[in-house]
């Protein structure tokens, strides 16, 4: 899978915040939709606390890591995938967790047999994709043009 392509896009999708910001749900986050745990340097300082490029970086990388490992050992047919495919499933995977992607079974089936019409249809037809707006439907004329 091309990472930097996939930066890019959740870039596009999640926004770029040079500074510790609250996320929709009032949970403290930083740069790509980085939300903020015990462990991370930034964990206690204030809304507003700017951030390094380089930080907001490498806890992009971190957090892609994360979902493919995580894609890796829950869902191992996603490998199999297109690159672009792929990169579709992270973005979801990155958006939503891991845990709530789950609950998309019907998706999940229909990208396990290759059926990407059915696919970007599942897609639309969620909370998900109403909550994200324009992202679901790039992300579904994806799964459909196979960009």
């Amino acid at each position: 899978m091309d990472k930097d392509q996939l930066m890019k896009e959740l870039i596009g999708d999640e926004g770029f915040e040079y500074e510790i910001y609250l996320d929709h749900l009032g949970y403290e986050t930083l740069g790509v939709g980085h939300l903020i745990t015990k462990k991370d340097e930034e964990y206690g300082k204030p809304v507003g606390t700017p951030i390094s490029e380089d930080r907001i970086k490498e806890c992009l990388d971190n957090d892609i890591n994360i979902v493919c490992q995580e894609l890796d050992m829950k869902e191992p047919w996603w490998r199999s995938l297109d690159d672009n495919r792929q990169r579709i499933v992270a973005n979801m995977c990155f958006n939503l967790g891991h845990p709530r992607l789950s609950k998309f079974k019907n998706f999940i089936h229909a990208m396990q047999v290759s059926n990407w019409e059915l696919a970007a249809e599942e897609m639309m037809d969620s909370k998900w994709a109403t909550q994200v707006g324009d992202r679901a439907k790039r992300l579904r004329d994806r799964m459909l043009h196979d960009v």
